[in-house]
């Protein structure tokens, strides 16, 4: 089972190496990992999606907690939640039917087609990781040329109330 992590973490130099040393280094793979800054410039958000069973995930959050840098760290695989992924893909188009089945495709995920070059179109996805993939796999009787994708964002949809009687 993948697993979403959200830490908080003091926007400081090196925080992010600890941190991926930290997982790595105890054989843990991380499938995906996305920081940027939040409303206060001294800290930044880590979404990390890493696979592995119950065991694996309370060792991880375990340990995220104990650096001195992360302010907090929320398992949100069994929390309520919303997760994006951004993907850009670029597809070759050999001829005017697979541009127009791709134009259609795209339409069907929300997609949008944001480059048209002469041999290929540029599609660009924003969905959870499920319709993301859903998309890749039904693109994949086309001939790929490139593909590039964000990692998971998440943010938890409980309330504030709700996450304090925890």
């Amino acid at each position: 089972m993948k697993h979403i992590i959200n830490c908080l973490v003091e926007n400081q130099p090196g925080v992010l190496a600890r941190i991926v040393g930290l997982i790595s280094g105890r054989g843990y793979n991380i499938d995906t990992l996305n920081v940027g800054p939040t409303a206060d410039p001294t800290v930044s958000n880590m979404t990390i999606v890493v696979p592995g069973d119950a065991h694996v995930m309370m060792q991880v959050t375990r340990q995220l907690s104990k650096q001195i840098n992360v302010i907090s760290v929320t398992n949100m695989t069994n929390r309520r939640h919303l997760n994006r992924e951004l993907i850009l893909v670029r597809v070759a188009t050999k001829d005017h039917h697979v541009r127009a089945e791709l134009v259609d495709l795209a339409s069907l995920f929300t997609a949008r087609i944001i480059g048209v070059q002469e041999d290929s179109v540029i599609i660009q996805m924003v969905g959870n990781q499920e319709t993301v993939s859903d998309f890749l796999h039904l693109l994949r009787t086309y001939e790929i040329v490139d593909i590039s994708r964000s990692g998971v964002i998440a943010v938890d949809r409980e309330s504030a109330k709700e996450n304090a009687e925890e």
